[in-house]
């Protein structure tokens, strides 16, 4: 049996396993106790149907990181504020000091496309990531997270997404916050044109957050997400371990996590990687903490 097997089927690895209605016999590993070469973070699209269904609130989010998954770190979705108002991210964050647990990033979707051929509203759009520029530095966050979606050929919307970029780099440099571009379908699911538009950029503070899943550039064509991994990690400022579904081993039915976090490691990341668990096949918390357990396992050999 080698290293690989060994872990995967011993201490480090399952306890249990996944059957029908049945999931981990065992309690999550504790990244506290683990020796990882990352922090680990949580995504809040981990717990979206949680959170759409009222089932958690997103000022309770940070407290049932903590609670729940011994996880001290966040990564928050616009889509889930009733405001990005100075009251209200205040509240956020006293809840967050409270349970002891850091605010990373906003993930910010829905304020327009940076990347229009329409100036006038390509502007808007610009102008509208404003304020959630200032509540993630009124959270303590390093980074926002934007899109780079828009209309037109490859390099119309590279030169578009550039110009935005610049413009919200510059405006957020004043309040120590970096803007970072997710992998998050549309050209941007390729690894080397969202390389060459963050490069272009020539902004320190304009990066990548790089998901392990985000790959699909159209129905037709899915982008090597080990390639873009590697093109897209000189510039990640944070990364996404993205979670569909598990093996009967607990291992990641479409994405390699041991070679994810070879790809991480060897280009110098040490940072946070937030868990984003997107299936269906079990609920919510059952799958990041089968995440969770995943990237310790792996973390272990790599």
């Amino acid at each position: 049996m080698n290293r690989r097997n060994f872990i995967r089927n011993t201490g480090l690895g399952l306890a249990g396993s996944f059957g029908a209605g049945q999931f981990l016999t065992a309690n999550p590993l504790s990244s506290s106790s683990q020796h990882t070469f990352f922090d680990i973070s949580l995504a809040q699209w981990s717990l979206h149907r949680m959170l759409f269904d009222n089932k958690i609130s997103n000022l309770n989010f940070p407290s049932y990181a903590k609670e729940e998954f011994d996880i001290n770190a966040v990564e928050y979705v616009n889509q889930f504020f009733p405001s990005a108002g100075s009251k209200y991210i205040q509240q956020l964050k006293r809840r967050a000091d409270d349970a002891g647990v850091k605010s990373l990033l906003i993930m910010i979707d829905g304020e327009g496309m940076l990347g229009d051929q329409y100036k006038p509203q390509r502007m808007r759009a610009i102008e509208r990531h404003y304020p959630w520029v200032e509540a993630a530095a009124l959270l303590g966050c390093h980074s926002i997270r934007v899109n780079a979606a828009g209309n037109g050929s490859r390099e119309e919307v590279a030169n578009s997404v550039i110009d935005s970029l610049v413009q919200l780099a510059e405006y957020s440099a004043n309040v120590g916050i970096n803007i970072l571009v997710e992998n998050h379908g549309g050209y941007s699911s390729d690894g080397e044109w969202l390389a060459n538009v963050i490069e272009n950029t020539g902004m320190n503070n304009c990066g990548t957050l790089p998901d392990f899943g985000n790959f699909r550039v159209n129905k037709n064509n899915l982008y090597d997400r080990y390639k873009g991994m590697r093109e897209l990690m000189p510039y990640a400022k944070g990364v996404s371990a993205k979670s569909y579904d598990f093996d009967n081993k607990g291992n990641e039915s479409h994405i390699d996590y041991y070679r994810m976090l070879k790809i991480v490691k060897d280009a110098g990341y040490e940072d946070y990687i937030g868990i984003e668990y997107e299936g269906s096949k079990i609920i919510e918390i059952e799958g990041i903490k089968a995440t969770k357990q995943l990237l310790l396992r792996a973390a272990a050999e790599i």
